[in-house]
């Protein structure tokens, strides 16, 4: 999952959110700097990826592609269902798209100071020009996947992968309806079993 889904799953508590926005900067151990509902959010996140990995969708998905491409596909992933999830956002949330965006933007800024390098870059420049948003339009994602490949360590025409997911649309598609409630509940009782144990300790 990339930004739109972690930060959409989190649910709608805005610390929440922004943890899952932060699971993707914040890396090594949690030492409480943050606000507990805010790592909270980060260790969902980070539970959630790997629940995602693990998820029958996504090794199919995996499977379509030859290598080398097949190591990158993971990425290509998460660019897609961000995608799929902007597009049939009504699906699942009542709020408008471009009003969740906007909330989460003024959310996310609440927290400014406390933020990491990367995510204050996020912050500076999503909400001038519509960056979850973006996320809708089909015709976006070959410049945000060469973007992706080109910040590799070894660059990768990430794009060129939009060829087998055109050949599998439909089947993808589907699978992503199969596997976003799923994780809907996964995070929901996750963050539910993460704050008691912060309560607890």
């Amino acid at each position: 999952m990339n930004y739109l889904a972690h930060i959409a799953l989190a649910g709608s508590n805005p610390q929440h959110r922004v943890g899952g926005l932060l699971g993707d900067f914040v890396r090594g151990p949690l030492s409480g700097e943050l606000p507990i509902a805010i790592e909270a959010g980060i260790t969902a996140h980070r539970k959630l990826d790997a629940f995602v990995d693990q998820q029958p969708e996504i090794q199919l998905f995996l499977q379509r592609f030859e290598t080398p491409m097949r190591r990158y596909a993971g990425i290509v992933a998460d660019v897609f269902y961000d995608h799929l999830l902007a597009r049939e956002w009504t699906q699942y949330y009542q709020q408008p798209l471009q009003d969740f965006c906007r909330e989460f933007y003024q959310q996310l800024a609440e927290y400014d100071g406390q933020l990491p390098t990367r995510a204050q870059y996020f912050l500076q420049h999503a909400p001038r020009v519509g960056w979850l948003e973006s996320y809708s339009n089909a015709d976006n994602l070959p410049l945000i996947l060469q973007r992706i490949g080109s910040r590799l360590r070894r660059p990768v025409a990430l794009q060129d992968a939009l060829s087998v997911v055109a050949q599998h649309q439909v089947a993808i598609d589907r699978e992503f309806h199969q596997l976003y409630p799923r994780l809907q509940v996964f995070v929901r009782t996750k963050l539910c079993e993460i704050e008691l144990n912060y309560r607890a300790s």
